[in-house]
């Protein structure tokens, strides 16, 4: 019996926390290790960051600023994550989600276009780049680094003859609430209240229809623990979000859930279905682990290939809208910068695989939070950008050997 069979055996028979235990043991041995470098490297962060200023860092006002500055580069990862999976990589993701927000806002302030269409506009710009890079890499087999290598540069071009010489373009009101603005307290909780019973109730579904069944399932005593760890993190979160964070709330009071984490647990939940409820999502890590094997089982790879293009590039003009909506407009940076490099930075880091085969989107939140702990914490501490950079670089390198090692102690057991 092989190693993973054997961890499978003793996953159904779990019936205590130290069988849980031996056997997630068991799966890190054997180089599954998936988020847990990145939740245990954002732990010590915060830890040392709390330390060394507790009396900014911890506050709640640098609480629901990190998630607001933090939301356009973690949806840009989001994204990213599909195009991972296959083995590829996307270079022009940031100044695609600058494009697309600079059509939108030229729609809406130079057009004076209602604010849905667009919004559409905008991410139909996304899609129709996406579809361009899908079809260069899989209908004419060019590498996808130099395709949006290429689109990256052209991109830049596009984005400075929408703004014009003016050199911005203002993206109007209601975009600008979008990474701005915050939930009533009220309905912060009921959302999440929502999303933890959703949560119980479709996972204890599941697990019931594939105990049925005869498939591999959770163990009851997994799913509670899985239930109530996301009840008390959801809880903990809205509730510190939920008190008053103004420095000054006679002039402004500041509370509730930022509507940007509203946006990026619904994207989240939605891409998540996507990949691991369909089909679709199934052939995709196929293609990652294996084209070729994948291409002989009948799955069609091209458009594999170009679906998760167009994809990433979607959710990519979502994170330029939220960008825009933060910085209050488009620029000629908008999308440029370091937003790529932390993007595919977050990716790699929440536990995405640069081989292919490997991520989850929820790696993209996690890893997104990471780099934005690093970036507020040191900025927090007064060090210089070129520190920064250079500690978001050493992560980013450990992750990646994290990542090759794994995927190693992985062969050598059997698991891929």
């Amino acid at each position: 019996m092989s190693v993973a069979s054997e961890e499978i055996e003793e996953l159904r028979n779990a019936d205590n926390v130290g069988t849980l235990a031996r056997a997630y043991v068991a799966k890190l041995r054997g180089g599954d290790v998936g988020s847990l470098p990145a939740i245990l490297g954002l732990v010590v962060l915060v830890i040392v960051f709390s330390a060394l200023r507790p009396d900014t860092f911890t506050k709640a006002f640098n609480f629901g600023n990190l998630i607001q500055q933090s939301a356009g580069v973690t949806i840009i990862a989001m994204g990213l994550v599909f195009v991972l999976l296959l083995g590829e990589i996307d270079l022009s993701a940031g100044y695609t989600g600058g494009t697309a927000a600079g059509v939108m806002s030229v729609a809406l302030t130079t057009h004076d276009w209602p604010v849905l269409p667009a919004i559409l506009v905008g991410l139909a710009t996304g899609a129709v780049i996406g579809a361009g890079i899908g079809l260069l890499v899989s209908r004419l087999g060019i590498p996808s680094f130099v395709v949006t290598l290429a689109t990256f540069l052209g991109l830049q071009g596009v984005l400075l003859s929408l703004i014009g010489e003016r050199g911005s373009i203002d993206s109007g009101e209601f975009v600008a609430k979008l990474n701005s603005d915050n939930l009533p307290v009220w309905l912060g909780w009921a959302i999440a209240i929502v999303f933890v019973v959703l949560y119980a109730a479709s996972t204890f579904l599941r697990n019931q229809r594939r105990r049925r069944n005869g498939l591999t399932n959770e163990p009851n005593l997994l799913w509670a623990l899985k239930a109530g760890s996301l009840a008390v993190i959801a809880f903990l979160v809205v509730f510190y979000l939920s008190i008053e964070r103004s420095p000054n709330a006679n002039i402004k009071s500041i509370k509730g859930v930022p509507i940007s984490l509203l946006i990026i647990l619904g994207l989240a939940v939605v891409l998540t279905a996507l990949l691991s409820r369909t089909r679709w999502g199934s052939h995709v890590y196929a293609v990652g682990g294996n084209a070729e094997a994948a291409r002989r089982a009948g799955i069609n790879v091209a458009m594999i290939k170009l679906s998760c293009f167009v994809i990433s590039s979607t959710i990519a003009g979502i994170g330029g809208i939220m960008l825009a909506s933060y910085s209050g407009g488009v620029n000629n940076n908008t999308g440029g910068s370091t937003i790529l490099l932390y993007a595919v930075g977050a990716a790699v880091i929440g536990g995405t695989s640069l081989f292919g085969g490997k991520g989850r989107v929820v790696d993209a939140v996690i890893g997104g939070t990471v780099v934005a702990v690093i970036a507020n914490g040191m900025g927090l501490l007064n060090q210089p950008d070129s520190r920064k950079y250079i500690v978001t670089g050493l992560v980013l390198l450990v992750a990646a050997s994290v990542d090759a090692i794994s995927r190693r102690r992985a062969a050598s057991t059997g698991r891929v």
